[in-house]
């Protein structure tokens, strides 16, 4: 079933080296997007008039255009419009943390948002000033609200690192293909076994992360 070119040589190391790429770029892009995703949410959710319509745009962009598309302009285009010269790794870093910003802010809003006004007023009547009302009262709620969905934001960047091979990166999709050109003679069936393979360090690296935020979600809801 084409499980046996996974023998060959070096190719069960070699899908593992890019399974570490792909690993690297999503965790990297996330931990970008967690620190100025943060500091964007908090500014949004500041009801300033014109950062909201700013914010507005930039999430409707990232929700609306693919992340590939994303990918050839920053790639391809600013190598040519803007005479920078980008490695692949780097723009797709660029790509996924403009991409998890809009939705680690949106998270944030959203959870600052969903804070009721009363819990504000009631600290303040204690004498808590601002910044004890947020640290002991603000903060700890919305890390419950935020957390289980910032895992899962993780997952969702793991998977979509997988486009990154359309900019030449040698990701594990990309070496799955490779392996597969250079058996295509000796295994036929060396595509089912390689996909398969895919498939399950996919799921071996996304499936712990995905139980974490719903055991997470379900102990915060109690």
């Amino acid at each position: 079933m084409g499980f046996e070119v996974l023998a060959k040589g070096n190719n069960a190391l070699r899908l593992l080296s890019g399974l570490g790429v792909a690993m690297r770029i999503s965790l990297i892009s996330v931990a970008i997007s967690i620190v100025v995703g943060i500091a964007i949410g908090v500014i949004v959710a500041g009801r300033h008039p014109a950062a909201f319509a700013v914010f507005r745009v930039y999430l409707e962009i990232v929700r609306i255009m693919p992340q590939l598309v994303l990918l050839f302009i920053v790639y391809f285009g600013t190598t040519k419009a803007l005479g920078i010269n980008l490695d692949a790794e780097t723009a797709s870093i660029i790509v996924f943390s403009f991409w998890g910003c809009a939705e680690m802010a949106d998270l944030v809003r959203g959870a600052l948002l969903g804070i009721p006004v009363i819990q504000y007023e009631s600290a303040a009547s204690l004498g808590m000033p601002p910044l004890m009302t947020y640290r002991y009262v603000i903060v700890p709620q919305i890390l419950r609200r935020m957390i289980p969905l910032s895992i899962n934001l993780i997952t969702r960047m793991i998977k979509t690192t997988s486009l990154v091979m359309m900019i030449g990166i040698v990701e594990v999709l990309k070496v799955g293909q490779q392996i597969i050109e250079a058996n295509r003679k000796s295994s036929p069936n060396a595509a089912f076994g390689i996909f398969a393979t895919i498939f399950f360090l996919y799921f071996i690296a996304c499936w712990p992360i995905s139980r974490l935020a719903a055991y997470l979600e379900k102990k915060w809801e109690n």
